[in-house]
């Protein structure tokens, strides 16, 4: 509800004149180049995934991501018509908040995310939901041409935009920084504590400030399609085959997250920073932020009642 409510007042800001468009655009821009890469830069550079390391599960995240996003980029072209929007909805429906959520639901279940589960699977995952998010948005942005010369322009600027996203780089790094074991100075850990902190306020309210009620009306139902693919479809489909496989605990936890926790906000980062409207993104991060609450307690419910947590 806190995260929901940020969104809310940013869209109140915006309407009594607080953040303007110039201002909701600056605040994007700050959150995609610098808070939220440094906050996953945290996530990771403060882990030993030396001495915590699952192969098996680390391979199964792996694994569901990919086959998530395929399956939902052959649903997308039955429902999404429109190529800019399928994008969108392709990245709304699989990307989940597993860096921003996954470490602290994780350490609110269980007392302790010491056994490094968590990030394991914020390893298997985030990578990928930004690589192929850099992918699926420069592919379907409305300005792509379809001539041979275009397309190996395409080729060129997606492989660039992967290299320089703000968002990958700053996984990289941390996940460098932990394997390396280099001890982070403490003017740097506070300096990095902060900027990192303001990732997610910032983010939500610049894209509540920008939220178009008229216009997310008219996608509601590809909105609803995706917050449905995104808390119960793709856990009701893999969640059964990671508790077949014998994870348990806090493996399933950090699972869930993965498979069934709201969108992120990065989603509406990314799209409005690569051409993109933004306003499916925004109708997707509000519905299942709203929804999460719910379809998650039901998941642990339903977790706990069977005794895999």
């Amino acid at each position: 509800m806190p995260i929901f409510l940020l969104m809310v007042l940013g869209y109140i800001f915006e309407k009594i004149g607080l953040i303007n468009e110039a201002a909701a655009k600056w605040m994007n821009k700050f959150v995609f180049k610098l808070a939220l890469p440094m906050l996953l830069f945290r996530d990771l550079a403060l882990q030993d995934f030396k001495n915590s390391w699952d192969g098996k599960f680390v391979l199964f995240c792996i694994l569901v991501t990919i086959l998530s996003i395929a399956c939902i980029s052959i649903v997308s072209l039955i429902f999404i018509k429109d190529k800019g929007e399928r994008g969108e909805f392709i990245q709304g429906s699989y990307r989940s908040s597993a860096a921003l959520l996954g470490i602290a639901f994780v350490n609110n279940i269980y007392g302790s995310a010491s056994t490094g589960i968590a990030p394991l699977m914020v390893l298997g995952s985030v990578p990928l939901y930004n690589i192929f998010a850099v992918i699926i948005l420069t592919v379907t942005a409305d300005d792509n041409g379809k001539s041979s010369v275009n397309k190996k322009v395409l080729i060129k600027d997606t492989l660039f935009g992967i290299i320089t996203n703000p968002i990958i780089l700053g996984i990289v790094i941390g996940m460098c920084w932990s394997l390396i074991e280099i001890p982070i100075p403490k003017v740097l850990d506070s300096i990095t504590a902060q900027i990192s902190a303001l990732a997610t306020p910032l983010g939500l309210m610049s894209m509540g400030a920008t939220f178009d009620i008229k216009k997310a009306s008219k996608n509601i139902k590809p909105a609803l399609i995706a917050s449905f693919v995104k808390l119960f479809l793709l856990v009701a489909i893999f969640m059964p085959i990671a508790v077949g496989m014998g994870f348990v605990g806090e493996q399933i936890i950090a699972i869930l997250v993965m498979l069934g926790s709201a969108t992120t906000i990065s989603c509406y980062i990314m799209a409005k920073s690569m051409g993109h409207e933004g306003t499916l993104s925004s109708s997707i991060i509000m519905i299942t932020t709203l929804g999460c609450g719910f379809s998650l307690t039901f998941w642990l419910f339903i977790l706990k009642s069977i005794g895999v947590i």
